[in-house]
């Protein structure tokens, strides 16, 4: 077994080493907060082409590596790249966000929809994940992600961003057999595709529900937690030993449903106090999380004590700090910076006393 210097920091705690800190990266680091990416972003205006692009969704990944020095570098892509592999064509508008037309709304599309093969439709996705790795050595863990489910269902259900969900959830109330019947097919194409990126070199992968939070309870019990359930057993039976992490927006109501899931770490929105996340998770789930993203348009001290506070509640083992969603845009850098810098010896600081 490698020795522990040989192990990146994030991947260490991951799997639940005891550290004298915890390791720090931000969900969509890479992207809008940043001037480098902006302009490259006037430059190549469509966002797949970023994505898809195997030296710009490069480029893009590196850019907060190079700035900040995070302990996780995250793939440059969307949750949404996949689904034109089985058979889901979408587009992404700047300022309108992704649109799927037609939008999947009949049994007889559903059947149409086939299984990912990830080799000839996200070959790009192995080349940027490799290309990662070589890049960060072990001064970083290499992070992939995926969409779950009923969040991509509802992209293709809805046909767009929603904020009331009316149509996916009328289909779950009415015709709950063609829902589970495309939960069940995204399900299994995702579960290909978490194996494709820790093939290609993805050390930890982070599991993207961020709609699942509009669910009852009872709702995600049916509608959500079953498929988390299917891929991770199927990820699981493969690669044992990479760690996963499950997110979900506004998930406070179905905190301790998400630690059902199988996954290894449970990435934590803001709205949850830490040490009550611990509690209500148990001590066998490690955490992620959870600095409001707005933290970072307060003042230093400001940041500094909310980081401090977040560690201290969320102990010295099986925790990663970050934000408890993606880094806004229009953050400012010098903050971003400091919160990195802040972050990396929080040792140092809660050894002062207070």
């Amino acid at each position: 077994m490698a020795a522990s210097n040989e192990i990146p920091y994030l991947l260490r705690a991951a799997r639940g080493e005891k550290l004298d800190r915890p390791p720090v990266w931000m969900m969509r680091q890479a992207g809008r907060y940043m001037k480098v990416y902006r302009d490259l972003r006037d430059k190549y205006p469509s966002f797949r082409e970023r994505s898809e692009n195997t030296e710009l969704a490069i480029e893009i990944s590196l850019q907060p590596f190079r700035a900040f020095q995070p302990d996780g570098v995250i793939l440059f892509s969307d949750i949404l790249t996949p689904l034109p592999g089985m058979g889901i064509p979408f587009d992404i508008i700047e300022s309108k966000g992704p649109i799927i037309d037609p939008p999947i709304r009949s049994l007889e599309q559903i059947e149409q929809i086939h299984t990912l093969d990830p080799e000839s439709s996200l070959p790009f996705i192995r080349e940027i994940l490799q290309t990662l790795r070589q890049e960060v050595g072990n001064k970083a863990t290499v992070l992939g992600f995926v969409g779950a489910p009923w969040t991509l269902a509802a992209y293709a259900i809805e046909g767009k961003s929603s904020k009331d969900y009316k149509i996916i959830k009328s289909m779950a109330f009415s015709e709950p057999a063609m829902l589970h019947k495309l939960l069940g097919k995204i399900a299994d194409s995702i579960a290909i595709y978490m194996r494709y990126q820790i093939d290609s070199g993805a050390q930890v992968v982070q599991m993207f529900d961020s709609w699942a939070g509009q669910l009852s309870p009872q709702d995600y019990d049916s509608f959500a937690l079953p498929y988390h359930q299917r891929i991770v057993e199927q990820v699981k039976a493969t690669h044992p030993d990479t760690p996963l992490i499950l997110y979900i927006s506004g998930s406070a109501g179905v905190l301790e449903r998400m630690g059902k899931s199988g996954v290894d770490i449970v990435s934590v929105d803001w709205t949850v106090d830490m040490a009550e996340a611990r509690q209500r998770l148990g001590k066998n789930i490690h955490v992620q999380g959870n600095i409001d993203p707005c933290a970072l348009f307060g003042s230093q001290d400001f940041i500094r004590d909310r980081i401090l506070d977040t560690v201290r509640k969320a102990g010295n083992q099986g925790h990663i700090l970050n934000l408890g969603h993606g880094i806004l845009p229009g953050t400012p850098e010098e903050n971003v910076a400091f919160f990195f810098e802040t972050a990396k010896k929080v040792d140092q600081l809660l050894a002062v006393p207070a």
